[in-house]
This record gives C-alpha cells, sequence and structure tokens, in this order.
C-alpha cells in the first residue's frame, strides 16, 4: 500500500480550506491531514478535529483553551498551539508532506516561508505572499528544494497549460520568464468575471454597499477577495502575483473581461499558438489538481457542458471604473 501523503490546511475553516477538505474526503486512502489551523470559527475547529483527528490545531491564542473539549486530546503527540508560531508549526510539522496556504491577506506570509524553507510542496492560494515578497519565496524554494504550486485558480490555470520543463522551473522557483529555454511564451493573459459591478456606472460603485461588493455574481469566496474582487483589485493583486510567480514583466501579462469564468486563464506562444485552460468556476478544480500533481484525481466537480455555456464573451476592462488595474501594473 502507497504511503498517505500528509497535509497541513493552513485556514481549514475558511473558504479555500473548506473546499480542501471536500477534495480530501473524496480521498482519505491518499491523503492524511497531520494539521488544521483556524482562527476565530472554534467550534468548527473542533468539529474537523472529530472527523480527522490531526497533529496539530492552531488557532488565535485566546481560543486555545476552547478546544480542550476536543477529541485530539486522546491522540498521542496531539498539540494545541496558538497565533502565528502555530501557524508555522503545522506547516513545518515533520509528518507534513503538502501545505495548503490558504490563510487569506498578509497573516498567512510567515507560515508560508516557513513552509518553503522547511521544502514542503507548498499549494499557495493566498496570492499576498507572492506580492509582498515573491523574490524572498522563489529564493527559499531554490534553496530549499520545496515545490511553488499555484492553486489560485488563473494561476493554476496559467500553469497547467505551460510545457512539463516550464512547469519545473515554476515549482522550483526559478520562473518560466528566466531560464526556460524553448519554452515559448510570448505573454500570458489572467481572466476576470469582472464582478457585481462590471456593468455599473461608477458613482453607483462609488455608493456601494458592503453586501453588494460581497454578492459575487459567480465565485464563492471568502470577505476579504469577494471585496478585492469587486473592485477588480484582486485581479491585480492577480498580475503582481503572476510577475513574481512566473518571472514575466507586467507588459506580458494582459487582464481580459470573460463574464462567463470558464475559461481561467490563457498562454500565448511564439508560434501564434494561444492555449487556455477551462473548467466550472469552483476552487476545488485547482486545489485537486495541485495536491494530486503531476497525475490527476476527482474534485467532485462535472466538467462544463459547453452547449449549456453557448457563448464565451471578452471585453477589456475598463480602467476609468477599475482604477486598481492601473495601480497594480504600476507598483508592478
Amino acid at each position: 500500500m502507497t504511503e498517505q501523503i500528509g497535509v497541513a490546511v493552513l485556514g481549514a475553516t475558511g473558504s479555500i480550506g473548506s473546499s480542501t477538505l471536500d477534495v480530501l474526503r473524496l480521498h482519505q486512502g491518499r491523503f492524511k491531514i497531520v494539521s488544521l489551523t483556524g482562527w476565530k470559527r472554534i467550534d468548527a475547529l473542533r468539529q474537523l478535529s472529530t472527523e480527522f483527528t490531526p497533529a496539530l490545531i492552531a488557532a488565535e491564542p485566546e481560543h486555545v483553551p476552547d478546544l480542550g473539549s476536543s477529541p485530539l486530546d486522546g491522540r498521542e503527540g496531539g498539540c494545541y498551539l496558538g497565533g502565528e508560531d502555530g501557524l508555522v508549526a503545522a506547516a513545518t510539522h515533520p509528518e507534513v508532506d503538502t501545505v495548503v496556504a490558504g490563510v487569506s491577506g498578509a497573516a498567512g506570509l510567515r507560515s508560508t516561508l516557513a513552509a518553503v524553507q522547511a521544502g514542503k510542496r507548498v499549494l499557495i492560494a493566498n496570492k499576498e505572499p507572492f506580492v509582498m515578497c515573491g523574490e524572498l519565496l522563489r529564493n527559499a524554494a531554490s534553496e530549499s528544494g520545496a515545490c511553488l504550486m499555484p492553486i489560485d485558480s488563473e494561476h493554476n490555470a496559467i500553469f497547467q497549460c505551460l510545457p512539463l520543463e516550464a512547469q519545473r522551473d515554476v515549482t522550483s522557483g526559478r520562473g518560466i520568464g528566466r531560464t526556460s529555454e524553448g519554452a515559448g511564451v510570448s505573454r500570458i493573459a489572467l481572466t476576470a468575471s469582472g464582478g457585481p459591478f462590471l456593468r455599473a456606472p461608477a458613482a453607483a460603485i462609488a455608493r456601494a454597499t458592503p453586501a453588494e461588493a460581497l454578492a459575487h455574481p459567480i465565485w464563492n469566496m471568502g470577505p476579504k477577495i469577494s471585496v478585492d474582487s469587486a473592485t477588480l483589485m484582486n485581479k491585480g493583486l492577480e498580475l503582481i502575483e503572476a510577475c513574481n510567480l512566473f518571472g514575466l514583466q507586467e507588459s506580458q501579462i494582459d487582464i481580459i473581461i470573460h463574464p462567463q469564468s470558464v475559461l481561467h486563464s490563457l498562454v500565448y506562444f511564439d508560434d501564434g499558438s494561444l492555449i487556455g485552460q477551462m473548467g466550472n468556476p469552483d476552487m476545488r478544480i485547482p486545489i485537486s489538481h495541485g495536491l494530486a500533481y503531476p497525475k490527476r484525481a476527482a474534485s467532485g466537480i462535472a466538467g462544463i457542458n459547453l452547449a449549456e455555456v453557448g457563448q464565451l464573451n471578452f471585453e477589456p476592462p475598463d480602467l476609468e471604473r477599475f482604477p486598481s488595474l492601473a495601480l497594480a501594473r504600476e507598483a508592478a
């Protein structure tokens, strides 16, 4: 019997974490959950500890005592930790092979970097670490032998479209724009649904309520990324992430509005070819790809029915209504 792959799910009670656990439930003989982290959702963490009995659970320090009635108490060597030190311990646990970095925002930086420095296979769903210190992460991967695997839907789509040699350059931290002779990539395009304000006038966007900003028409996401998506700031951050992850200039990266959100990104090659990756808009698909790579595994999500989709629409973004895209290009 093949030895199980040990997994750490950072941000287990959030959107990415929940999707990851859905995929892992489909492959319990292949993967073993070693560590889970949450923050304030203690009831959810307690339920997950009952289901998966991990070796380590990390949460906000003041809530760690609330986990004391969890079944983890009976596991030999099981422990609870608090704060960033707990996140780092979860990411670097010796039984962990693969880390799903799903902590939103800058809060996930230290644990993601620690996982890379420890030589883990790191599935990166939170774009902020690559926005803030992409070079540091790449260098750490080169030194430790870690594997960097993008599972943000657009960057995972780009990754899937690349030749195998170029994929290896990405996972090792070298990037396709730096070392991949013959990869033949001329540019890439990140698609965006346009969010809830795609057709809204600028005045309406300025007056938008939090509830309106959170009402994304396609994707089911956490609150921070939903608001960032409503202003297209999220797409701007994804542009910077793509520069740092793939080693490309911002001038080599297009942003295209694609309301149907079934074509997740595209790669343009020097020979005039264009390759894109399609799939239903559900994070379980890129998560499944990252967990199983270089193989494939069921995600629990059905394939696209192109006849039902009917048509694919594309248009350039309106930079006057969504100025954050221009700001991101300037920052990149």
